[in-house]
């Protein structure tokens, strides 16, 4: 049995007047009654039963001049991570073949750099035209961009660029100091003035209090029109920044942004981003419940580790849950894939 959205689709829930103490209310909500209203709200827009599948690669790791305290490849802090420069294009069309194999529908290519340079433009753009014409929706995060560049990458195929806010803009200035939050917001602008979708969320974890998340994502919520994409991020604590020993927020506290999100976004899709390793199955069955419906696949994200494919499968397979554009699990049958992980 197929499941669908069960409500008409309403005009009323996309708002970009949300106040503060609005979205402190959905915060406060009792948490049973919070996840009821977002789960609600997701089956207006969304079949429930679906996970859009996305593969993130580095395509340039290590030394960025920008200080982010949760960043492993800030040139500021020693990691031991390993430098490399921008992949050759072969390269990474081969690992956006692998991803599409494996069941994503999006493939998702990362830069460590302040902004875009004239210089790797054209590597770029024909990374992204190749990964477009193997039928995979295509995103970039590579940093600052003015709109010149992002409409060359447009034309090139380019579907989406990431750009998180990663908080509060009150609370900004304690995790990033070498850009402003207006830097972010104008690349935002620029990103849609290109005709470009919008790829931007957030981190979560980072000694913030509920009032930073609060503010996050009435940002997010109150531009002008609303990321397609939202990706909420658990801290990932590595040895060597700052953010190395950050106490640990209290998963039900991640389910609540979850689920406000939802609320606030009823349109976008919702990514469980960073931090997935960390969480157990049923941490991550709630957060599916409170209208997450997006995940990243694959053993790395950029730097960082990530649950092991066959885990994700097995996870989303125990939850009556499948990837989007694949109906096989609720239809009773089982992808190939998913009949080895069973045998």
């Amino acid at each position: 049995m197929t499941l669908n959205p069960i409500s008409v689709k309403q005009e009323s829930n996309i708002r970009h007047n949300w106040q503060i103490n609005e979205v402190l209310e959905l915060f406060a909500m009792p948490f049973m009654e919070l996840l009821f209203k977002a789960a609600t709200m997701h089956r207006q827009y969304f079949n429930p039963a679906e996970i859009q599948v996305s593969t993130l690669l580095s395509i340039k790791t290590g030394s960025c001049p920008e200080d982010c305290k949760y960043c492993p490849q800030s040139a500021h802090y020693n990691t031991g991570l390993k430098k490399e420069a921008l992949m050759d294009v072969s390269a990474v069309i081969t690992a956006a073949k692998a991803a599409k194999e494996s069941g994503a529908s999006r493939f998702c290519m990362g830069a460590a750099w302040r902004e875009v340079n004239d210089r790797d433009m054209p590597a770029l753009s024909e990374m992204i035209g190749e990964v477009k014409a193997l039928g995979l929706e295509t995103c970039v995060t590579l940093g600052m961009a003015d709109q010149a560049k992002l409409e060359k990458l447009k034309d090139s195929g380019l579907d989406y660029y990431n750009h998180n806010i990663d908080t509060s803009p009150e609370y900004y200035s304690n995790i990033i100091t070498t850009r402003t939050f207006d830097d972010r917001l104008q690349t935002l602008e620029n990103i849609r003035n290109a005709g470009l979708k919008t790829c931007c969320g957030g981190i979560v974890g980072m000694g913030e209090d509920e009032t930073d998340r609060a503010k996050m994502l009435q940002t997010l919520a109150n531009l002008a029109k609303h990321p397609e994409s939202v990706p909420i991020n658990l801290l990932v604590k590595v040895a060597g920044t700052p953010m190395a020993s950050q106490d640990a927020l209290e998963p039900l506290d991640f389910v609540r942004t979850i689920a406000v999100a939802r609320i606030m976004l009823p349109e976008s899709f919702v990514r469980l981003s960073a931090g997935r390793e960390s969480m157990s199955d049923e941490l991550q069955a709630l957060c599916f419940m409170a209208g997450a419906n997006s995940i990243f696949y694959g053993e790395k994200l950029l730097t960082t580790t990530n649950p092991a494919k066959d885990k994700d499968m097995q996870l989303l397979a125990s939850l009556g849950l499948h990837v989007m554009g694949n109906s096989d699990v609720m239809s009773g049958k089982l992808t190939p894939e998913l009949e080895k992980i069973s045998s």
